[in-house]
């Protein structure tokens, strides 16, 4: 197991590039979404994220838990860590270009 793995990372399997990227993304817009409820200036910069960051996080949940068999408590697990990350390392602002891209194209 890597470094800095927990058991419950190892059983998990492994994510392709796409199902990352979504991931990290429903995070984004999960935080965004709190900052603009918050009234945080750099979040209210953001298109509202409140409804359809909501919609896209719950679409991408259930097709994760369909596409890898993992339930909604590992899929939370993850997008947990995926959040945490973002904030640790101050990206949200970087990746929100390209998941807004995402979320437009997902439709909703």
């Amino acid at each position: 197991m890597p470094a800095g793995t927990t058991a419950q990372e190892a059983d998990q399997p492994a994510l392709s590039l796409e199902q990352k990227t979504t991931l990290r993304c429903a995070a984004a817009f999960a935080m965004v979404a709190d900052g603009q409820k918050r009234g945080n200036p750099e979040a209210l910069a953001y298109p509202a994220l409140d409804e359809r960051g909501k919609e896209f996080f719950v679409r991408s949940s259930a097709r994760l838990m369909d596409q890898t068999g993992l339930d909604r408590a590992a899929i939370a697990s993850i997008m947990q860590r995926e959040a945490q990350d973002l904030w640790d390392n101050d990206q949200v602002d970087q990746i929100m270009p390209s998941c807004l891209l995402l979320l437009s194209a997902s439709g909703i």
